[in-house]
């Protein structure tokens, strides 16, 4: 997962297709994310902070002077549309707040792969419920049955076991400040990104595509079984034919030695 911050998107696409594709595991070019958000550095604020779809990085600095021009445009109606200049110093504490921003942008791109994942999942099983419901039988392999059942064990892992995706908060933050606010600014882009309502969402569909998956099973054990049974019958049909000619063949040869 890449996050860049005021990278042109043609760079970016090559940074993360060839630059440092080479270091990616479990690479999925053919599902590349993106996530857009705006940003601006605010020298009258001391702290960053996030109102809709824009980041504002607060990097006021007690030692510099602001001029004027680049102060806040006080007729603006939210008061929160600073000025278009940079900071005039980034500072730790700005790097710090990037990073908890970009953490939880990148939060929301990994949960955008694993809902198309998902919704690719149920294209490829939409037509079992109609099946069904027309009392009709399911003619899928055994084969089909088990990819689709890694396919989603594989989203779920990804999902609440080999990612941070459900974590409260990144290792990361846990031993900085109270003061810098990054698990502020973690929460508020995954609040502006509605990530807990899609992470809540996506569970209830996998959980319902669990549902799929055990219909598939129960119908290839029932195959399974169903074959094991017609074994069985032909089994027993050939012992039940070799005795019928072995009695046979005793009558037969009784029947000879009376006559001779």
């Amino acid at each position: 997962m890449i996050v860049a911050w005021n990278v042109p998107e043609d760079s970016l696409i090559i940074l993360a297709t060839k630059t440092l594709f080479p270091a990616v595991i479990n690479p999925h070019l053919e599902r590349l994310e993106t996530e857009d958000l705006e940003y601006v550095e605010d020298p009258t604020k001391d702290s960053s902070s996030m109102k809709g779809d824009t980041i504002y990085l607060g990097c006021k600095s007690g030692n510099v002077q602001i001029p004027p021009k680049m102060l806040v445009d006080s007729a603006n109606t939210d008061g929160m549309q600073p000025s278009l200049h940079e900071c005039p110093t980034s500072g730790v504490n700005i790097t710090l707040a990037k990073i908890a921003f970009s953490s939880g942008l990148a939060r929301s791109t990994k949960l955008a792969v694993l809902e198309n994942l998902l919704d690719e999942y149920f294209e490829s099983t939409r037509s079992i419920p109609t099946m069904l419901s027309r009392g009709k039988g399911l003619p899928f392999t055994r084969s089909f049955v088990l990819q689709k059942t890694g396919q989603l064990m594989s989203i779920r892992a990804q999902l609440n076991l080999y990612s941070e995706l459900t974590d409260s908060l990144p290792d990361l933050f846990w031993d900085s400040r109270y003061e810098l606010g990054l698990e502020r600014s973690y929460d508020q882009v995954g609040r502006a990104l509605d990530v807990g309502v899609r992470i809540k969402t996506l569970n209830e569909k996998v959980d319902y595509a669990q549902e799929i998956a055990s219909v598939l099973r129960a119908q290839l054990s029932e195959q399974h079984g169903n074959r094991l049974e017609w074994i069985i019958i032909a089994l027993i049909t050939i012992e039940v034919g070799f005795e019928v000619r072995r009695i046979y063949n005793e009558k037969r040869s009784s029947s000879l030695d009376d006559i001779s």
